[in-house]
């Protein structure tokens, strides 16, 4: 068996094996991890070990890209650029991947708050290690993950809808249905200009001026936000919050920041406008 570089056709064989396992894996369907690595043996002389590892490359990838992975596939960093290629070479022929409806489709019953889970935003003290997080940025800067994520429509409304319900559902269970009726999905109502996409309430009243941010990727997937919502974040510290989804598709999770952002995050200006003298 060769132990060289893998080749284009290789890495195409192999990243087309696992969306194959990643489609059933996310659709709750069954697949035989074994099998299908014994197919791949036959096809491309490559050690059971060797494709094992391989997949899991493409886990690490597909974390950067801010896409969701096999989960029993845990990431393994250090790929050659050639496989990121290869996964970007099937991404393009299958556009349709990248904007799937979340599970086919968000439920709109209520639901229970219970079942999102929502911790502490990432800190300099739980990322992960230098060479990782630097192929992680590296892979999101180079394929505009952020831009992506801001793109799709249909990922960016059903988070919104998601946090929605999440809130008039947090407010019911607490008490206060008299305003969890008063939440709106101001977004949808009144259009993108405001700043935020839901006004909703904290229990003792005060307004909560909530921007929804959404991805499938991990907590750390970088995000677009603009100058406006920068500058309602300023004018409204106390009320306005940016409430991040994350692991949308498969279990959404999530994470407050409170102004100001650059304590959290680091802003870098990526569009200027061009104005004629």
């Amino acid at each position: 068996m060769p132990n060289g570089p893998w080749t284009d056709e290789e890495n195409d064989l192999i990243v087309a094996d696992y969306f194959a396992m990643l489609a059933k894996d996310v659709a709750g369907h069954p697949y035989n991890k074994s099998e299908r690595n014994r197919q791949l043996q036959a096809r491309i002389d490559r050690s059971r070990t060797s494709i094992e590892f391989k997949h899991q490359n493409i886990s690490a990838v597909l974390k950067g890209l801010g896409e969701e992975w096999i989960p029993g596939y845990k990431p393994a960093f250090n790929f050659q650029g050639a496989l990121v290629t290869a996964i970007d070479r099937w991404l393009n022929f299958h556009p349709e991947w990248l904007v799937r409806m979340p599970n086919g489709g968000l439920n709109h019953e209520i639901l229970e708050p219970a079942q999102m889970w929502i911790g502490p935003p990432p800190t300099l003290s739980n990322q992960p290690p230098p060479q990782e997080l630097e192929q992680m940025q590296r892979i999101a800067q180079k394929f505009d993950v952020a831009g992506r994520d801001e793109r799709n429509r249909a990922l960016g409304r059903a988070g919104e809808e998601r946090v929605l319900d999440y809130e008039r559902t947090t407010l019911k269970i607490s008490g206060r249905d008299d305003l969890a009726q008063k939440v709106r999905w101001v977004s949808q109502l009144d259009g993108d200009g405001a700043g935020y996409d839901i006004e909703s309430f904290a229990l003792d009243g005060r307004s909560r001026l909530i921007e929804v941010k959404t991805t499938n990727g991990w907590e750390r997937t970088p995000f677009l936000i603009t100058r406006n919502e920068l500058k309602v974040a300023e004018d409204r510290r106390a009320d306005w919050c940016l409430f991040r989804l994350w692991n949308f598709s498969r279990e959404p999770k999530a994470f407050e920041l409170r102004p100001p952002l650059d304590v959290h995050v680091s802003l870098t200006a990526t569009t200027f406008q061009a104005s004629f003298n």
